[in-house]
């Protein structure tokens, strides 16, 4: 559909019927240094053309630092992996890209079998019974998991470690401020403390929430957790990395009664944080629980096999104020995205994405381990992120880098500020064994 822009004439009809004398006017209650002012712009104060718009534009994008033109060991919770051609060439079919909710299931066959694939891969990925349409993102896939938990046991205590990503216990917060929540710290390795982890646990406890791996890219011993929360009837939560899964075990295989994760691994770029994908699995004991929507498998008059939205769980329909979540949609995009990047890689290709990312991480953590005052923070194996220790301060270190065009490890005292002069490195499939030397040299180099 065509834009048609309004003429002057409307413009004055629209003015006068709702009794404002200009469009100023509509605004009159918002301070004034706050609005854009196209007298301030001097690429607005003429008419200009497409190519001084393309030219401006350019110049603008270029003051970006991008994954482009830098190496990247930064992850933290959004990571820099390949992507086929493949993946932007489907998405941005028009039928999928322009796609709304499936209403009408006859007219969305393709949405919906797309979306039913890619529920399947997600609950075979992490060990469910059962998979959701997607969540916004890996953070509110974890606060929903907590609210499914609360709901379900009655509740009114929640236990997550504190070596889960730090933005995500916020998002827990935000969701569940009318809970208890209580954050169990780490031990001397690096991951959930048991023995503190036990002296939580009692009747009041709704679930048990951990990262495995954690933040800080160590693995979790997610059987003994599982099993100590399941000898209090509390739900045991994992929000897991999928490529992680590739060579770990999956979540439900260790007792989790519900896995999530970010699933922005899964085919889709870093875009500036966002839109990501929240994926939401869990027993089948469960189905009734889980927000947002399930696509399911049916049969027409026919006799033909056909997809459904089988449970929408939204506030928008019948359900209203008894709704199980207030997520009014799905990710289907991104989940898209994710699900032809599985079909890509297969088993077998997974496993050895991981066991790439898993060698390479190793590879860099050995080297900078040999430089002196560098060290490794903890001793537990980890995949594809490590926590190093040094005499330098991670300011120093990052501007240092960028001169070289290198992004670094997070500087984690901002959210562990026991941890002084820690930075959280990341390794994935995209970094060279090149690009890993010349880190290390400019490491050697402080």
């Amino acid at each position: 559909m065509k834009f048609t822009a309004n003429t002057e004439q409307e413009k004055k009809e629209m003015l006068s019927s709702i009794g404002v004398a200009g469009v100023e006017e509509l605004f009159k209650n918002i301070p004034s240094n706050a609005l854009f002012s196209p007298k301030k712009e001097g690429i607005l104060k003429k008419g200009i053309s497409e190519m001084e718009v393309l030219a401006h534009l350019k110049n603008l994008s270029s003051k970006n630092l991008t994954v482009a033109d830098h190496t990247g060991f930064l992850g933290a919770g959004s990571y820099f992996h390949f992507i086929s051609a493949v993946v932007p060439a489907l998405i941005s079919r028009g039928e999928f890209l322009t796609a709304y909710t499936p209403y009408q299931p006859e007219a969305s066959q393709g949405t919906l079998q797309a979306t039913f694939e890619f529920q399947t891969m997600i609950a075979d990925l992490y060990g469910m019974n059962i998979a959701n349409a997607s969540l916004y993102d890996g953070a509110s896939a974890l606060a929903e998991a907590a609210l499914l938990a609360l709901r379900e046991t009655g509740r009114k205590k929640i236990l997550v470690s504190r070596t889960t990503h730090p933005e995500y216990r916020l998002t827990l917060q935000t969701y569940c401020n009318d809970f208890e929540i209580v954050e169990i710290p780490y031990s001397k390795d690096g991951t959930v403390a048991l023995e503190k982890l036990n002296e939580n646990l009692n009747e009041d406890v709704a679930c048990v929430i951990i990262q495995n791996p954690n933040f800080f890219g160590l693995i979790e011993d997610g059987q003994t957790i599982g099993e100590l929360a399941q000898k209090k009837n509390a739900l045991f939560i994992v929000s897991a990395n999928p490529i992680s899964l590739g060579i770990l075990e999956p979540p439900g295989e260790y007792g989790a009664d519900i896995a999530i994760g970010e699933g922005q691994p899964l085919g889709i770029s870093l875009n500036y944080g966002g839109p990501y994908l929240g994926l939401f699995s869990c027993k089948e004991k469960h189905l009734r629980k889980v927000p947002g929507r399930i696509v399911g498998i049916t049969k027409d008059l026919e006799d033909k096999r056909g997809f459904v939205l089988t449970l929408q769980t939204r506030e928008q329909h019948i359900r209203r104020e008894k709704a199980t979540s207030n997520i009014c949609t799905n990710e289907a995009l991104m989940a898209l995205a994710a699900t032809i990047h599985l079909s890509l890689l297969g088993p077998k290709g997974l496993k050895e994405l991981a066991a790439l990312n898993l060698k390479k991480a190793h590879l860099l953590s050995e080297e900078i381990k040999k430089i002196p005052d560098f060290k490794l923070s903890f001793s537990s194996p980890f995949f594809n992120e490590f926590v190093i220790q040094s005499k330098h301060k991670p300011e120093i270190i990052q501007e240092h880098c960028l001169k070289n065009k290198i992004v670094s490890g997070l500087n984690l005292s901002k959210f562990y500020p026991e941890l002084e002069n820690a930075m959280l490195w990341c390794v994935t499939e995209m970094n060279s064994k090149d690009q890993i030397l010349q880190l290390v040299s400019l490491l050697k180099g402080l």
